[in-house]
């Protein structure tokens, strides 16, 4: 009887639109010169709230990167997921010609934390102002967390497995794990990840509510986790979409796998049950390690959740503990969102990103702002650090209570 072949899902290309730069490339410089990005929210309409500091994106130009007829229908969250699909399916050399023939071969999905706030603000301000005639008809879809998985699989021509995952922020990795099985079952391709755009005023009056979200007005201090001076942490737009493919196939296609995604597990353990948080991260720490294979002292570097709540950092550095042993205080931590702000269900994908790229290029990012570590944590700080690396262990966590891990394995002789 023929063994069944195994199929293996590999990272083959990467787009990224964060604060601190669109594309790989930049986003990477930044990222390891440990440039922090931090600065006063100067969204319109925001002024007058408590939220002083955040990550923005600027310097992006829709109407340079995508066509009219979609920007009409979407809002800003879906724009940056637009555009950093199709920055990660350029890095990853997939056009059109390699699936016109296959196009189910080729599925979505993304992750959302709140999906269009801006979109949907201003056509309820329009409903209540104007009346009901002047609300545009994509009200009902612009602002839904799904938008953006939709609106890439029609632009793409993408026919394949196609998902939204709505587990709070750590649904970022879920949604990358989501597209491995989907690829190890056998689909070809998933343009998989997440961006969102919470800045809108609606949105950030939304998030007045999460207790753990900073309201300092210095930028330098205003996220600082593992620190005695930790106050929370502070919101970001933008995230990161990845193509995950078929190790053969994209080998086929005369493309390189950068990064496998090895092993996956998430737990919950609910509501800013922060303590308990320890518990459920380390479960799914030693989940994603099972899966993969992989023993503890294999990890090279852990790129953290980092939350800046002292008991939800407390937790997370026993959690690394619990799950990776005497290693767990020894191996290098980073948490280059700290520079960033946390993108919601975009951060964890960042996060990926920059471990793939840290991989690539031996070097551990360092974690901006933070030079004071009071937990028992290697933490990378000031610069970033040299390091062969070969596995990464990337954590998220959720407001809401979900827990996520992920395991990423190098593939050498990926050109950088």
């Amino acid at each position: 009887m023929k063994t069944p072949q195994v199929r293996r899902p590999v990272i083959t290309g990467i787009g990224v639109v964060a604060p601190n730069g669109t594309g790989a490339g930049a986003f990477w410089k930044q990222t390891q010169e440990g440039v922090s990005v931090l600065d006063a929210v100067s969204r319109e309409g925001c002024g007058h709230l408590p939220l002083r500091v955040a990550g923005e994106v600027r310097d992006f130009d829709p109407v340079a990167l995508i066509e009219e007829r979609f920007l009409v229908q979407t809002d800003r969250f879906t724009h940056y997921a637009m555009a950093a699909a199709d920055l990660a399916l350029d890095d990853a050399r997939l056009g059109r010609a390699d699936y016109e023939d296959t196009p189910y071969g080729v599925g979505v999905v993304t992750a959302a934390g709140s999906g269009g706030g801006e979109f949907g603000q201003r056509e309820l301000q329009r409903l209540w102002g104007q009346g009901s005639r002047y609300v545009g008809p994509y009200q009902s879809i612009a602002w839904f967390y799904a938008a953006s998985t939709g609106q890439i699989s029609i632009r793409g021509g993408f026919k394949g497995p196609c998902a939204v995952v709505a587990s709070d922020e750590a649904g970022g990795l879920d949604a990358l794990m989501h597209a491995a099985r989907s690829v190890r079952r056998g689909t070809d391709a998933v343009v998989v990840g997440a961006a969102e755009a919470p800045l809108a005023p609606y949105s950030v009056v939304c998030q007045l509510g999460y207790e753990d979200l900073s309201t300092c007005d210095d930028p330098a201090r205003a996220y600082r986790p593992f620190t005695a001076d930790a106050c929370g942490f502070v919101p970001a737009e933008g995230g990161a979409m990845l193509v995950v493919e078929d190790e053969a196939t994209a080998l086929a296609r005369g493309a390189g796998g950068r990064a496998e995604l090895a092993g996956h597990a998430a737990t919950f353990t609910g509501a800013a049950r922060w303590e308990e948080s320890r518990g459920g991260l380390a479960r799914a720490i030693g989940g994603a390690l099972a899966e993969a294979g992989c023993a503890p002292e294999e990890i090279d570097v852990v790129f953290a959740d980092a939350l800046g709540v002292p008991a939800a950092d407390r937790a997370e550095a026993l959690a690394i503990a619990d799950a990776l042993g005497a290693h767990g205080r020894r191996v290098p931590v980073t948490a280059p969102k700290t520079g960033t702000g946390r993108a919601y269900c975009g951060a964890p994908v960042l996060d990926t990103a920059a471990a793939v790229l840290a991989m690539e290029h031996g070097l551990i990012p360092p974690t901006p702002n933070v030079f004071d570590v009071c937990h028992d944590l290697d933490v990378v700080t000031g610069r970033a650090r040299p390091a062969e690396l070969r596995t990464a262990l990337v954590l998220s966590r959720g407001l809401m209570g979900s827990n996520a891990a992920l395991v990423l394995r190098y593939l050498p002789g990926t050109p950088l």
